[in-house]
């Protein structure tokens, strides 16, 4: 079933919105530019403080970029690696040789070096995957038959069962592919899957890449100013958004998925896409549930030039690229200088939210990292002083060598959280030394790092400091 959502015949919206927007923001005079620069953190501003141990527990690996360990009993943790296999890491620390499912000759082809952001991305096994061997991936496929001409791939969110006689090997001929989403470039593809604790399905989207969400395949939204693009469009494109979906509710022959009764658009089907949850994202690579407290779904959402941000999404949520780039008022004519001045709201009456969490990006001067990896919120038992805190990271501190940056985010009730950067006391130089694919986290709550940049990629379990 061919469930891509291209709709393009929203003229009546466009004009509606256009309307609205000249009548609530005539000289988009509402100042929203947030603080100045300099106030956001950068390099130097972020402490160097506490200890934390880093135990390598997989190596080998081609590019890990997501760790996950389905609740079943087993204990096994499976890796994901971006060409293509999902590996399995077997309680006794040994690495499966075979892999538990091959996709690389479903992948868009292309040498595994080019894959850049694309590949296989995202795995969430169903709640009830003990007993019904139900497990969904993401990966990036060539562009479907009949995609837009000149896009660059079709994103691929796919169900899978586990052969019944072996649980470590799954069936790849079991693939039903739930939902297409074409691409226009080769970037911004976000790629997480996870399960809510409301047992809906969600899926994290990027605004399908390039520079300003603009150009062939970036829609017509409602804010002029900015050309248009995905972020701000929920009636044309999935895309920029994370959507929400019911597995277990679609119509055999009929519906690969369901929709969730209370999803933001599901009563209002002439304003937006019913899949949709959240939106305004640039590229929320990696989405997680807080595993305690109220269960709040995080979000690690890339920058431009300016900003990286760390942002908690609420249903109906709009987190406002590309009018804003974090608390900044984004320009598309002069991307490197924010506006004075912008929109708060959208026309359909939704804040502008601003991130909890936000950095000045290293392409600028003083900046502190490139390219924000979401992580998880510590609910472990080994390190009982990161109870509560949220674990993330950067790429790079600079985006052009491996120097990972691990950011210790401390809760407050309002305004914006304040983070550390903890020495790793198992390094020589307290730093990584790698780049930071992605973070995940065990049934235990205790959390991993996903690496690349030594000779294999690598997964490392943080536990207390070595002194």
């Amino acid at each position: 079933m061919n469930t891509s959502r291209r709709i393009t015949n929203h003229a009546a919206f466009r004009l509606l919105t256009a309307i609205l927007f000249a009548a609530v923001f005539p000289a988009c005079g509402d100042d929203s530019g947030g603080p100045a620069t300099g106030t956001v953190p950068g390099a130097g501003d972020v402490p160097r403080s506490g200890n934390i141990g880093l135990a390598l527990v997989a190596d080998n690996l081609n590019s890990p970029v997501a760790l996950i360990e389905p609740s079943d009993g087993s204990g096994r943790l499976f890796i994901l690696e971006q060409a293509g296999l999902i590996r399995i890491l077997l309680p006794d620390g040994t690495l499966q040789p075979q892999p538990f499912l091959d996709l690389r000759d479903r992948l868009i082809q292309v040498p595994a070096s080019s894959l850049g952001e694309r590949g296989l991305l995202g795995l969430a096994f169903h709640p009830n995957f003990a007993f019904n061997r139900r497990f969904f991936v993401y990966y990036s496929a060539p562009l479907r038959l009949g995609g837009p001409l000149g896009f660059d791939h079709t994103s691929h969110i796919s169900e899978f069962l586990v052969q019944p006689l072996n649980a470590n090997l799954a069936d790849p001929a079991s693939e039903l592919i739930l939902l297409q989403v074409d691409q226009p470039q080769s970037n911004h593809n976000a790629g997480t899957l996870v399960f809510g604790p409301d047992g809906f399905l969600y899926i994290s989207l990027g605004d399908g890449g390039g520079a300003n969400d603009a150009g062939p395949g970036h829609v017509d939204d409602w804010y002029p100013v900015n050309e248009g693009g995905n972020g701000q469009d929920v009636a044309q494109a999935l895309l920029g958004s994370i959507l929400r979906i019911d597995i277990d509710g679609g119509i055999p022959g009929l519906f690969a998925y369901g929709i969730p009764p209370n999803n933001p658009f599901v009563t209002r089907p002439d304003l937006g896409l019913p899949e949709i949850f959240a939106y305004g994202f640039r590229n929320p690579y990696r989405i997680s549930f807080d595993m305690g407290g109220t269960n709040q779904l995080f979000a690690g959402d890339a920058g431009q030039l300016l900003r990286e941000e760390v942002d908690i999404v609420v249903r109906g949520g709009n987190y406002g690229w590309k009018v804003k780039e974090g608390t900044l008022c984004f320009s598309t004519t002069d991307p490197e200088t924010p506006l004075a001045s912008c929109p708060t709201v959208d026309p359909l009456g939704a804040p502008l939210i601003d991130p909890i969490i936000e950095f000045v990006n290293s392409n600028q001067a003083g900046g502190l990292g490139n390219a924000v990896i979401g992580g998880h919120v510590y609910r472990g038992s080994a390190l009982p002083e990161l109870v509560g805190l949220y674990v993330f990271g950067s790429l790079s501190s600079t985006g052009l060598g491996p120097d990972g940056q691990i950011f210790l985010a401390t809760p407050v009730p309002e305004g914006p959280w304040s983070f550390v950067e903890p020495v790793i006391t198992t390094s020589p130089d307290g730093r990584l030394g790698r780049f930071i694919l992605g973070f995940g986290q065990d049934l235990d709550g205790e959390i991993y790092v996903l690496t690349a940049g030594g000779a294999t990629g690598e997964v490392f379990k943080i536990v207390p400091s070595a002194f």
